[in-house]
């Protein structure tokens, strides 16, 4: 009778424990689908939604960032005819796009660099070591006729990963 008992006992216990690790598995994975939720940011909403896209979008641990340009909050091109400037520009939108999602320049793994330039933008590369301080990430350089705006000069698209 002891041994029934025994078995009775240890048989609630094992369905207590089982019964117990089954619901924060769920949690967890409730949580994990949430994250994996696409989180979209407009830099400029108005101006985006009239072109029709959005300037991130963040899904888990990935961030996708469109190509940005050097351009004011109404949509006119700035720094007119100076790529230099417009990289920086670039960067600068780049940058606030990071830190609105709590991202850093270490974090970016892909960089996507288009421009109608290419021998000045050569000229100009070197500003990226004060963007990029450990390492450089992965990405090309496109030569191309022309880009959205007249004399867009440069755009920069990011994708950037962090473990959390």
């Amino acid at each position: 009778m002891k041994t029934n008992q025994f078995i009775s006992a240890f048989a609630v216990l094992l369905l207590f424990a089982v019964g117990c690790n089954t619901a924060p598995q769920k949690a967890d994975e409730k949580r994990a689908a949430q994250s994996d939720a696409p989180e979209y940011f407009m830099l400029r909403p108005e101006l985006e939604k009239a072109y029709g896209y959005s300037h991130a979008v963040r899904i888990g641990n990935e961030l996708k960032i469109s190509g940005a340009v050097s351009m004011d909050a109404k949509g006119n091109l700035t720094a007119k005819g100076d790529l230099g400037q417009q990289m920086k520009n670039c960067y600068a939108d780049l940058d606030k796009i990071l830190k609105h999602y709590g991202y850093t320049w270490d974090d970016v793994v892909v960089e996507n660099i288009l421009t109608t330039n290419m021998p000045e933008f050569v000229n100009q590369s070197a500003y990226r070591n004060t963007i990029y301080k450990k390492q450089f990430p992965t990405g090309s350089w496109f030569g191309v006729k022309e880009l959205a705006l007249p004399g867009q000069l440069i755009e920069i698209e990011l994708e950037a990963y962090k473990v959390r």
